[in-house]
């Protein structure tokens, strides 16, 4: 009999959720959009209704606060990434070309200009 310790675990499926065909896991920004999005929907829309008793306005208020938090948190988060992947490609680039130059002519003419 085989020591179940020994024996390699087995892989849970991983459930996908795919709009458009695309798995949403993978789109950068979505899931804290959404949920900081759902979280200020459900916030405002009950302090809504606790402050004026009125089920259809606070469900207005709670739905517009989704739409708005979610495009804004998503508008930035996507600047912040692109931003910061355009920052790794240039470093990228630039720590490829340093490898390249190493150890020769080229090298230290640029150490002289500097």
């Amino acid at each position: 009999m085989a020591d179940p310790r020994l024996m390699p675990e087995e892989e849970l499926p991983k459930r996908e959720l795919k709009v458009f065909g695309r798995d949403v896991s993978q789109i950068p920004c979505f899931r804290n959009s959404f949920l900081y999005g759902i979280g200020g929907g459900v916030a405002l829309g009950i302090a809504t209704f606790l402050g004026t008793s009125r089920t259809r306005l606070s469900t207005h208020v709670g739905f517009g606060t989704f739409f708005t938090g979610t495009f804004t948190y998503w508008i930035v988060c996507r600047y912040q990434w692109s931003k910061t992947r355009f920052e790794y490609q240039q470093l990228k680039e630039a720590m490829r070309k340093q490898a390249l130059h190493e150890g020769t002519e080229v090298e230290r003419q640029l150490l002289e200009d500097a």
